[in-house]
């Protein structure tokens, strides 16, 4: 997401944590507005980029950088919990680049505008850690509710918050903690010490569901996820509490550092390479959403993160 890393209804967030509903709950704003037949870009998608800034140039309506078509959406970072919890100095927002967006979107009906991330932290790093999904969940709930409220003062027209689950390694300013606390507990949040190894999924789960559960009950936004498949598997498993089915999905990988083969729908043009889904999701279902098909995961185009956006399947608004 940041370009420093490896870059979700249950019945009960201990139980075996089956898939929550994310069709019923929207945005503010937003719509399904595709890209328009005879302009360059994918048909049916708008290109994107996210996190930090990526020079916007030109005049209005805004062009994608560095490779053409509409400027389709910027995604930003709302805020961060090791920000949050007073241990980094770096949250990935762009305000030129969410100003271009919007005005694509609102002056120009391009793209969808302005979206947001939370950049998560997993149990481990919870400063109430004991163990229990009950006070993993409540830490969930927390990180959401900042999340809210970190966002009242932004301008923001995509309908899904995306909860940002990934093992960022060694990332100065963004995390302390190499694996955001999602498989290790930490003797403080921003010590970058581990206590100890081992975080139960089911803990791990009702932390998720926590922020997932603050959302879709608590605002008129819907809750995704943006994650891989990789790194969910190693974070949830390949069990109940890693099914995700019916939730918003962001994906990055694969991705790749060469900006040669642009995409078209899902998949980089003259290559086999297309975007994989998570938690039980593919590129075919209505809730795969996006794909950061170059600048996420630890990979370096030179430019920044770019992005692959659904026009089709942007939620309806709330």
């Amino acid at each position: 997401m940041v370009g420093v890393g490896t870059l979700v209804l249950g019945l009960t967030a201990a139980g075996s944590a089956p898939a929550r509903a994310a069709a019923s709950a929207a945005g503010p704003r937003g719509g399904n507005r595709a890209t328009p037949l005879g302009e360059p870009g994918p048909n049916g998608f708008w290109y994107g980029t996210d996190s930090f800034t990526m020079t916007v140039s030109g005049s209005a309506p805004y062009s994608e950088p560095h490779i053409g078509g509409k400027y389709g959406g910027y995604i930003g970072m709302a805020g961060n919990w090791a920000n949050w919890q007073h241990c980094g100095d770096k949250v990935a927002w762009s305000a030129a680049d969410s100003a271009a967006a919007n005005t694509d979107f609102n002056g120009y009906h391009l793209g969808v505008g302005t979206g947001v991330y939370w950049f998560m932290g997993g149990p481990g790093v919870d400063p109430h850690y004991n163990g229990t999904t009950t006070e993993a969940y409540a830490w969930g709930q927390q990180q959401a509710s900042q999340t809210l409220s970190d966002i009242a003062g932004l301008r923001v027209t995509y309908p899904v918050i995306f909860a940002d689950v990934e093992l960022p390694g060694n990332a100065p300013g963004i995390s302390p903690a190499r694996d955001n606390g999602w498989t290790a507990v930490y003797t403080s949040p921003c010590s970058g010490k581990v206590s100890h190894s081992g975080i139960a999924k089911s803990v791990d789960r009702a932390d998720f569901n926590g922020f997932f559960d603050e959302i879709a009950h608590n605002s008129s936004y819907a809750p995704g996820v943006y994650s891989s498949a990789p790194v969910w598997a190693s974070i949830f498993g390949t069990g109940g509490y890693s099914h995700i089915r019916h939730t918003y999905e962001w994906t990055y990988v694969p991705d790749t550092s060469s900006l040669a083969h642009t995409p078209d729908g899902w998949c980089l043009r003259n290559t086999h390479t297309c975007a994989q889904f998570y938690g039980g999701v593919t590129s075919s279902d209505s809730n795969a959403l996006m794909w950061q098909w170059s600048g996420g995961g630890g990979t370096f185009n030179g430019f920044g993160d770019f992005d692959q956006i659904d026009a089709n399947r942007t939620p309806p608004p709330g």
